[in-house]
């Protein structure tokens, strides 16, 4: 990686020379809390970029690599070299510029990876985590990361949290988002096996809707206890209507009777328990993240073997504007929208979601997401966003990811954003001053830092 990798004019590497250095708050990521606490060192590189990431897993699919050495029992050293194998030819993907980033900065290797190189860089990198102590903790601390939220279900029990928040050894901000995604998909097999769970988190049997809110408000009070300062819900099916209190009551009898619910029926209770989180979250002060348009677990075959988040996911087809609208004027006119950010998956919606939360103060665009966060489409929301509502509300990259690793994409996303601003400060559509240094700023620390 050349040192202005990204940076295509002088004016863009003089602006991320002034953010390079900035300290990352990933207000979103999929690292585990117990790992973290815990620290093992690791063993070797294959073990790192391998073990959790099903980026690099369907990459590896695609190109024809089998399942033996993607998540199968092949050595991590083989699955290493099959990696090595997929990313030499991968031109345009992230993943290329990610995995050379991440050889760059942690392990001062500048060599592309690819299977000439790879046992060269294999025996470097392993050698460096052995010499370094390379863990959890350490590439956190390494990557400046101030704080970093993860990604936890209303039932878990969070206690690694509790014991990282009792260690003043590690100076990163770690806290837990109440992730309602199980609590909320009502059409899911799953919803009421869940319900019984969430009863015995809660210590509170649930029987109806009241006692369905009272167990999901104790148990967002306790994430809020240890810290948590932020929502997150992955709406796999958004709702075109919010049901009233008392019809809501119904059709949550329904369920738990293990009957069926019409489509109305679904959609209503939906939108009635989003609206109900949402003023639960207002009142605490919690932001609150939509992630839409996406689609989960589509290959049966490879979701009965390795189960969710294994890299058979998809954008999904684009949803109504006007039931998003809805929903999020039925919140304002109920309790008051809480911070709100809106994440689509399919990138064709970029302009309506942007132009959809400037509708609504405190609701923002959120940045490109998972299969849009490659280079043309991290410019594609910067741009939408420029053009369609504030940049200087942009709450800039995040990680989500379960690597140690992922960081890097932070220095990715500066790159990007320093070069998209410098085209225009070069062609006098923008100036370059201290406003200008103020906006890169607030994009890649301040906002996010807000939420926490």
């Amino acid at each position: 990686m050349k040192e202005n990798y990204l940076l295509p004019s002088q004016t863009a590497q003089a602006l991320y020379a002034g953010i390079k250095d900035l300290p990352i708050v990933d207000y979103h990521c999929h690292l585990s809390p117990k790992e973290i606490y815990e620290d093992r060192k690791f063993d070797n590189i294959g073990e790192i970029w391998l073990g959790h990431d099903h980026y690099k897993w369907r990459l590896m699919r695609e190109y024809g690599i089998e399942e033996a050495r993607v998540t199968g029992d092949a050595s991590w050293h083989d699955k290493f070299l099959a990696y090595a194998d997929a990313i030499a030819t991968a031109a345009g993907n992230p993943l290329y510029h990610w995995t050379q980033l991440e050889l760059a900065r942690y392990f001062d290797i500048t060599e592309p990876l690819n299977p000439d190189t790879a046992e060269e860089i294999w025996q470097r990198a392993n050698q460096k985590i052995r010499e370094s102590g390379m863990s959890p903790r350490k590439l956190i601390t390494d990557s400046n990361v101030l704080a970093l939220a993860t990604t936890d279900d209303p039932i878990d029990t969070l206690e690694y949290h509790k014991l990282l928040q009792a260690d003043d050894t590690f100076a990163t901000r770690v806290v837990p988002t109440f992730r309602t995604d199980r609590l909320t998909n009502v059409q899911k097999d799953d919803f009421v096996p869940y319900l019984a769970l969430l009863s015995q988190a809660a210590d509170i049997k649930i029987t109806d809707l009241a006692s369905l809110k009272a167990a999901t408000i104790r148990r967002l009070d306790y994430f809020c206890s240890l810290g948590c300062t932020i929502s997150d819900v992955g709406m796999f099916l958004f709702p075109n209507r919010v049901a009233d209190e008392q019809e809501a009551a119904d059709s949550l009898a329904l369920r738990l009777a293990g009957k069926a619910l019409t489509e109305a029926q679904t959609h209503g209770l939906i939108g009635y328990l989003h609206l109900f989180l949402a003023a639960e979250y207002k009142k605490r002060g919690i932001a609150m993240q939509w992630h839409l348009a996406s689609v989960r677990n589509v290959n049966t075959d490879i979701y009965r073997a390795l189960g969710p988040d294994c890299g058979v996911d998809c954008m999904s087809s684009t949803i109504p504007v006007e039931d998003v609208l809805a929903l999020l004027d039925a919140v304002a006119q109920q309790s008051g929208l809480p911070k709100t950010i809106l994440y689509t998956l399919n990138p064709a919606q970029n302009a309506a979601f942007s132009v959809i939360a400037g509708c609504f103060p405190g609701v923002i665009m959120g940045t490109a997401w998972w299969f849009c966060d490659h280079k043309r489409g991290i410019e594609d929301v910067i741009r939408t966003v420029a053009e369609t509502a504030h940049l200087g509300t942009f709450l800039g990259m995040l990680t989500d990811s379960r690597s140690f690793l992922s960081y890097a994409r932070h220095e990715y996303f500066r790159r990007i954003l320093c070069a998209v601003i410098a085209e225009w400060v070069d062609n006098g559509e923008f100036p370059c001053d201290a406003y200008t240094q103020k906006l890169l700023e607030n994009i890649c620390l301040n906002n996010a830092r807000a939420l926490f």
